[in-house]
C-alpha cells in the first residue's frame, strides 16, 4: 500500500481527478460517439512538444506517451488512444494533450519517445499506424487515475493493453475498482494489478495498491 508521499507527490497526488473530456474546437461530427469506437488506418508523425499546449495537458503525461490530433479529428483532450504498428504490431497507448493545424483527422503528432516506442527510428518521419480510441478506460476515470500510478512506478514499460476486473461496494462511503494493465519493455512483458479503494460521496481516495501478478 502506497503512502501519501509516494515518489515526492505528497498530499496533492491524492487530490488528482482525471481529465474532463472536453471536444476540441471545430471538432463537430455527425455520430461521432460510433467514430470513437472504431480503428481506423492512419499516419504518424512525431514532435519534441512543447510548453503549452491546446488542452492544458503536459507533453510530459504518461511518460511522454503523448499526441497531439487535427483541428478535425473527432477525438478529445484528455482522451486515450491505443497506436499499433502494424510491421512489428508494437502497440502504445497515448492521451491526446494537444491539436495540430492542417493535419487530416487520421493523421497524428506523436511526443518523439512515444513514436520510438513504437519500434521505429524517427528518421523515417511518417509511419503508417492503426488508430484505436479506448472508450472504455475513457469512461472508468479511476481507472486512468492507477494508470497513472502505474506509468509513474514502472517508467521504462509502456502499457499496452487494460481491463476492469471489478468494481465492489465495500460500505456505503467506500467503493473498490481493480484493473489489470499489461505492461511491455524491450525484455519482458508484465502484468501490473492496480486496486483502488475511495469514497463515492466525496470522489477522494481512502487507499490504493498496485503489484505484479
Amino acid at each position: 500500500m502506497f503512502t501519501n508521499d509516494f515518489y515526492g507527490y505528497g498530499q496533492n497526488f491524492y487530490s488528482f481527478h482525471p481529465y474532463t473530456y472536453n471536444p476540441l474546437p471545430n471538432s463537430q461530427f455527425p455520430a461521432v460517439d460510433a467514430y470513437r469506437q472504431q480503428s481506423i488506418q492512419g499516419q504518424a508523425t512525431w514532435t519534441t512538444g512543447g510548453q503549452v499546449t491546446k488542452c492544458g495537458i503536459p507533453w510530459s503525461t504518461n511518460e511522454y506517451m503523448t499526441a497531439s490530433v487535427s483541428l478535425n479529428a473527432p477525438y478529445r483532450c484528455g482522451q486515450m488512444l491505443k497506436i499499433t504498428n502494424p510491421n512489428n504490431q508494437r502497440e502504445i497507448i497515448v492521451t491526446v494533450v494537444d491539436t495540430v493545424q492542417g493535419y487530416p483527422p487520421n493523421r497524428i503528432n506523436l511526443h518523439r519517445r512515444a513514436f520510438e516506442a513504437l519500434g521505429v527510428n524517427p528518421q523515417i518521419g511518417v509511419l503508417n499506424i492503426q488508430i484505436t480510441p479506448s472508450p472504455q478506460l475513457e469512461q472508468e476515470k479511476w481507472g486512468k487515475y492507477l494508470l497513472e500510478v502505474t506509468q509513474t512506478a514502472y517508467p521504462n514499460y509502456k502499457v499496452t493493453e487494460y481491463q476492469s476486473v471489478e468494481k465492489t461496494s465495500v460500505t456505503n462511503n467506500q467503493t473498490r475498482e481493480v484493473y489489470d494493465y499489461f505492461l511491455q519493455s524491450p525484455q519482458e512483458s508484465i502484468t501490473v494489478r492496480g486496486t483502488v479503494v475511495y469514497n463515492p460521496n466525496t470522489d477522494r481516495v481512502v487507499s490504493f495498491d498496485i503489484k505484479e501478478i
